[in-house]
């Protein structure tokens, strides 16, 4: 077997854990990323939350909303404001799908993942989700519980 070589420039920053559980997500779409230098320094350090953000669409432009990114010590004077909002880059095309699927009933875009990509740039991957109901969490939830005792109940031949 051929060894895999491992990207050293593909790396997870941040990750929402909590949106998948929150919302139904239909789709996602690789979004680029507006950043000053000091936020690329400390993203590079791993310190950043998406957890309580969102993106939305506003005057033909989508936007981060309430994303954190810890300051970088070593730039004191230029540094940056943490929950700044952040411009997201993506096609006309694809701006104009995302703002037609905001427009429906219950539907939001969430960020997923904040990371570097295989060149070293950094992106962010938004879902066009709805978000769940009570029971539809309690049903998801079941369903994994479901699917990790079939997994053990196989791996023990019971």
């Amino acid at each position: 077997m051929a060894k895999e070589k491992t990207n050293p420039n593909y790396k997870v920053i941040a990750e929402n854990r909590r949106a998948r559980f929150d919302y139904a997500i239909e789709e996602d779409l690789e979004c680029g990323i507006m950043l000053q230098g000091s936020e690329v320094k400390s993203l590079r350090q791993g310190s950043a939350n998406i957890a309580e953000s969102y993106a939305h669409v506003d005057n033909g432009e989508l936007w981060l909303v309430n994303s954190y990114v810890a300051p970088y010590e070593q730039a004191k004077t230029f540094g940056h404001e943490e929950r700044r909002k952040r411009k997201l880059l993506v096609s006309r095309k694809e701006l104009a799908r995302l703002w037609n699927a905001t427009q429906r009933k219950g539907m939001t875009l969430v960020p997923l993942v904040l990371y570097f990509n295989h060149r070293g740039i950094a992106k962010i991957k938004i879902g066009i989700g709805k978000g769940k109901k009570a029971h539809d969490k309690r049903a998801t939830e079941a369903k994994r519980d479901w699917n990790r005792q079939k997994q053990r109940l196989l791996r023990h031949g019971e």
